[in-house]
């Protein structure tokens, strides 16, 4: 289950050498995965309000390939594993215009209930929605 996101780089992104600043690539994948919810017919505000589920990160790993500029556009590839138990993980790499690779990242987040924060498995709507997209 694979999605695309379009983001350009402000100015405000980037550094003194004028790359984008490695901490704004969570950011950037946070947007994506943002989006790949939203696919699913869901937001994450949703989730949270009506489900009472939130879905905090849980490991973040991210190889730097080639840097990033000053308004170049960049596509965000989401890649999204079954869940396992109470973990999403999601698979992104990061292209320029140029179709250069910019990052590759793997993310994991992890589903809790509001309430408590304790983890939990995935909300069967979540599931159904989640299995729809995909076939």
């Amino acid at each position: 289950m694979q999605t695309e996101t379009k983001v350009r780089v402000r100015y405000a992104e980037t550094d003194q050498m004028g790359y984008v600043y490695y901490g704004n690539y969570a950011i950037y994948l946070e947007v994506a995965r943002t989006e790949w919810v939203r696919q699913l017919g869901i937001s994450y505000k949703e989730m949270e309000e009506d489900w009472g589920i939130m879905l905090p990160v849980y490991s973040l790993n991210i190889q730097y390939k080639y840097p990033a500029k000053y308004d170049d556009e960049l596509t965000i590839q989401t890649l999204v594993s079954e869940p396992k138990g109470a973990k999403l993980e999601f698979q992104h790499k990061i292209y320029n215009q140029n179709h250069q690779l910019i990052i590759e990242a793997t993310v994991v987040l992890v589903f809790v209930q509001k309430i408590n924060m304790k983890p939990c498995k995935p909300p069967q709507k979540f599931l159904e929605l989640y299995y729809a997209f995909i076939h």
